[in-house]
């Protein structure tokens, strides 16, 4: 139980310096807003998660808890997605909507692919 909470806690550590260093990437070297770098996680996250899901059934193994439950539940970002949807929702409700939708479909499909290229 304890090596499974410090597999989580240095995996999810990991996950969220990633995630803050893709949204700075593309609010500050490509001056786009940052519902692009949480679209950008969210879909890579999905993909990745594909790719374990794919390559073996998530096993309760030290890499999973790492990779699956630490890394990947801290990179993907849903409460930055909701958060953002939210204060686009205030200003504009068809890019909120849009935004919800794009972000969904890419993402399974992301996931579907993920799966794909590790079999």
């Amino acid at each position: 139980m304890i090596a499974n909470l410090f597999f989580i806690g240095i995996g999810g550590g990991l996950g969220a310096i990633l995630r803050f260093g893709i949204n700075e990437i593309f609010e500050n070297y490509l001056s786009l807003s940052s519902p692009f770098g949480t679209f950008s996680v969210n879909v890579i996250g999905c993909f990745l998660i594909g790719i374990f899901i794919g390559l073996a059934l998530p096993t309760k193994d030290s890499t999973y808890y790492f990779f699956v439950i630490g890394f990947l539940g801290s990179f993907t970002t849903m409460s930055a997605f909701t958060y953002q949807t939210m204060m686009m929702a205030n200003s504009n409700l068809i890019h909120a909507v849009s935004y919800i939708m794009l972000t969904i479909v890419i993402s399974i499909l992301a996931t579907y692919a993920g799966a794909m290229v590790s079999k």
